[in-house]
């Protein structure tokens, strides 16, 4: 049953996307980041329907009357520059069949991201995109706290199989990030159960967070909820909150969970911990030996050559951080535009705060900004221990800035050819004088 619905859902968005592209960059949301096709059994459960809602919405979008052009701002042209050096370094791949299959991920998610971004017009988009990606990743967050709930922390929480967000780890990242745009649309809703419901969702997602047992996803909690504070609204609320659900959840936990969190400290001893340094170590050696273009994508799976860099290395593995992970597989240039692409997001939202401070009409600008701001850093801390270098909902960030701030940008020229035009319409009325100076009184009028 399962299988048929998913499969009406995606013939039924085609004809919708192809008479109205934006529509296909909602659905490729929902299948990118919920996967809803992992949660299948049958013939639905490997179907590429990524491909398709894909292939359908640059079909329609090229079409269509859309703009072409994404803005011209930086994050933009780092991107653009991230996915012209990832293709460079897989064209010398040490591994090349299975650093095909990862560009072929990557350069998808690129492509879209810029579609996207060219997209993104109006707040009501802005909007309608961050309802989805809640949605597809708040699913899990509401799902896996309910379940942790019920089984008293003994189980982890799992992400749907064979899927970006699979692994407990990555999981626990996914919600973390999300966690922030949740704080949004709290502070932009206007009906009293969408906010309550919210609310709900966002605690259990701390929850389901804890339920992974994933070490990096509570460190990045640790260092992400503090910001959240500080950046948001009514702080005291959601303080308060946070309170309840922490003290709440951490005693539901059993005592293998707080001991899992404990052996952080235990740097040395610990065997995924040296598992993950033998990885950085590889890294390195991999980066220092192929420094401008790096060893390709999943260099990690060429043994020999793992042992030949780590000789006492326990496996080969995956990196299990965003940092050395590129770093490896992309060079040093790669890590540099990867890094730059970072920067440039949280700039760009920093631009959108100091343009959209005081001014109540872009209230939800600011909250916007303030939040991604938040997410990324919360990518950015969770993703020290964590291979998560190429995860959609990271690119969704960095066009949900983009055109931000291309709408900033269109209501504030709007508000300033307003006043224009009301100005020339004053001094024509002789209400005011030419030059901006009012006549007497404060409306121009004698007396007043």
């Amino acid at each position: 049953m399962r299988d048929l619905l998913l499969i009406l859902i995606i013939l039924a968005s085609v004809p919708v996307t192809l008479l109205q592209p934006f529509a296909g960059v909602l659905v490729w949301q929902w299948v990118s980041l919920m996967n809803p096709h992992r949660m299948t059994w049958d013939y639905a459960y490997d179907l590429r329907v990524a491909l398709i809602v894909g292939a359908t919405t640059i079909v329609a979008w090229i079409a269509s009357r859309e703009s072409k052009y994404p803005p011209s701002t930086p994050p933009v042209y780092w991107l653009m520059g991230f996915a012209a050096w990832i293709t460079i370094s897989t064209w010398f791949a040490i591994v090349p069949a299975e650093a095909m299959i990862k560009w072929q991920a990557a350069i998808k998610i690129m492509c879209m991201t810029l579609v996207t971004m060219c997209m993104l017009t109006t707040r009501q988009r802005l909007h309608l995109v961050i309802w989805v990606a809640v949605a597809s990743l708040g699913f899990y967050g509401v799902k896996g706290g309910l379940f942790s709930i019920l089984t008293g922390g003994i189980s982890r929480v799992w992400g749907p199989p064979a899927s970006f967000i699979g692994d407990n780890n990555s999981l626990a990242l996914a919600l973390l990030m999300i966690l922030p745009l949740i704080r949004h649309l709290q502070a932009v809703s206007k009906q009293r159960w969408v906010v309550m419901a919210l609310w709900a969702a966002m605690g259990l997602t701390v929850v389901a967070i804890f339920g992974t047992y994933s070490r990096g996803g509570v460190v990045g909690l640790a260092v992400m909820l503090p910001i959240l504070l500080l950046k948001g609204r009514q702080r005291l609320y959601t303080a308060a909150a946070l309170i309840v659900v922490l003290a709440a959840a951490l005693p539901l936990m059993p005592s293998y969970w707080f001991t899992r969190m404990a052996s952080i400290a235990q740097f040395d001893t610990d065997l995924s911990m040296r598992g993950r340094t033998e990885a950085w170590t590889f890294a390195v050696r991999v980066a220092l030996d192929n420094p401008v273009i790096g060893g390709g994508f999943r260099v990690f799976l060429d043994e020999d050559l793992f042992r030949r860099y780590v000789p006492d290395a326990l496996t080969n593995r995956n990196f299990h951080s965003i940092y050395f992970e590129v770093l490896a597989e992309n060079g040093i240039i790669g890590l540099i535009l990867f890094l730059g692409l970072g920067v440039s997001t949280m700039m760009t939202t920093w631009r959108i705060d100091r343009m959209t401070r005081g001014r109540v009409e872009l209230a939800w600008a600011n909250s916007l900004a303030r939040m991604i701001q938040v997410a990324v850093i919360g990518y950015a801390v969770g993703g020290l221990i964590l291979n998560f270098g190429f995860f959609d909902f990271y690119y969704t960030l960095i066009a949900l800035a983009v055109g931000t701030l291309r709408v900033v940008q269109g209501e504030v020229a709007g508000v300033k050819l307003a006043d224009a035009a009301a100005e020339r319409r004053a001094v024509a009325m002789g209400l005011r004088p030419a030059g901006g100076a009012r006549a007497d009184g404060a409306f121009g009028v004698k007396g007043f």
